[in-house]
């Protein structure tokens, strides 16, 4: 997980508008960015399997609930995403878990062709929390 945050915080300081972001939803604490898979760098997906191009998009997110002593940590949650274009088509997101270590974040792709902007809306579900939904929106440029 480093590997992948450190990259896409890298890659999130040179186009500040793919800033990580996140949202509280309850007990929990959603974590996403959206961002073109060119602006990953090559061994970062590589070893995640992401095809690099313009035309890709990869959004990730991690869902956080505090423990008893109150540290964030990742939980393990079902996640639906669909993204919708600026002419309404809509896109089903089949999301994936990555674990590593104590780890755990979702990554999916998709086709953008920039410039566009994409609204994004996901359902969160997490074991012992009602179901949550959030949604945001994301500017490609490229």
């Amino acid at each position: 997980m480093k590997r992948l945050l450190a990259a896409l915080c890298l890659c999130s300081i040179a186009a500040v508008s793919h800033a990580e972001i996140s949202q509280k939803l309850g007990s929990l604490e959603v974590h996403y960015n959206a961002l073109t898979t060119d602006e990953l760098l090559p061994d970062v997906a590589r070893t995640y399997k992401i095809e690099r191009s313009k035309t890709r998009g990869l959004v990730t997110i991690s869902v956080l609930q505090r423990n008893k002593v109150g540290v964030a940590v990742p939980v393990p949650a079902k996640l639906t995403l669909y993204a919708t274009n600026l002419s309404q088509q809509l896109a089903n997101i089949e999301m994936r878990a990555i674990k590593e270590g104590t780890a755990i974040y979702y990554l999916g792709d998709f086709r953008v062709v920039a410039p566009d902007t994409l609204k994004f809306t996901a359902t969160i579900e997490v074991e012992g929390e009602p179901r949550h939904e959030m949604a945001f929106t994301q500017k490609f440029y490229k």
